[in-house]
């Protein structure tokens, strides 16, 4: 029987390939699709908005936070996909009465690739998972090179709004800034902290990316924050582009190129 080993390090035994999945985690499940496990998936979360036809078809099992256990039960999973920081822990740890649950932490792009390389295995879609790692090295690769003479721009992330709150030095969204050349004002505090306008002003911020997740922010909140902080520089970013670490990364390097390219103007 395989023994495999998640990222918390804790060990699942699976009898045989999964048949019945379910993902608690948005850009996990849209691995899933790109692995073509189409079959295999009988159930994600509300949130879990790509592809577009699974998210309209797939039965949906509450949401990433406020997982609906009567829906899973009446599934019947062989396997459930859930991970560290998006779910609730003692929601995880009664789903495991159910079914084998393989767990995620992912804090780096190197952490987003194993995770890719080890879900490969699980399912047996192992050709299909290294195909998807490949285009996500070559392009960071290619994007490293891009970069070689792009000034570092001493930069804030912007995830939620009142309170304002900023991607901090140990998430996976400081991570993908650290591969632009974006200085991370942040980099010495931890997860997610509340700021102000005043702060960031402080920390000399030059660049200031508002997400467009989880907090939607449009062009009305850049003409608030553009009138306070004059000197910087605010722009709309794709909040999926920065914090999905599923499949999704395969097109992060284009779109932080063509971002570098608007800066470089």
């Amino acid at each position: 029987m395989p023994l495999y080993t998640d990222q918390l390090n804790r060990q699942l035994l699976l009898p045989d390939t999964p048949k019945r999945i379910i993902s608690l985690v948005p850009s996990q499940t849209e691995l899933l699709f790109d692995l073509g496990l189409d079959t295999e998936v009988i159930g994600i979360t509300k949130f879990c908005v790509h592809p577009d036809e699974w998210f309209r078809n797939k039965t949906r099992i509450g949401g990433t936070k406020t997982v609906k256990q009567e829906i899973i039960t009446s599934l019947e999973p062989d396997l459930i996909i859930a991970n560290k920081e998006e779910n609730v822990k003692e929601q995880i740890e009664a789903l495991e009465k159910m079914a084998p649950v393989w767990i995620s932490d992912i804090n780096t792009i190197d952490d987003a690739i194993n995770m890719i390389r080890s879900i490969g295995t699980i399912t047996g879609t192992t050709a299909a998972s290294e195909n998807i790692i490949h285009r996500i090295q070559k392009g960071f690769t290619e994007l490293t090179e891009q970069i070689a003479s792009f000034k570092k721009i001493r930069t804030a992330y912007l995830i939620w709004k009142d309170p304002y709150m900023v991607a901090a030095g140990d998430t996976f969204i400081h991570d993908v800034m650290s591969r632009t050349g974006f200085e991370n004002v942040f980099v010495q505090q931890n997860r997610y902290p509340e700021i102000t306008v005043e702060i960031l002003k402080q920390k000399q911020t030059e660049l200031l990316l508002l997400s467009s997740e989880p907090y939607p922010f449009q062009q009305k909140h850049i003409d608030e924050l553009q009138a306070l902080l004059p000197d910087t520089q605010i722009l709309l970013v794709d909040g999926e582009i920065f914090s999905w670490y599923g499949s999704r990364l395969q097109y992060t390097p284009a779109y932080l190129q063509q971002l570098i390219a608007l800066l470089k103007q």
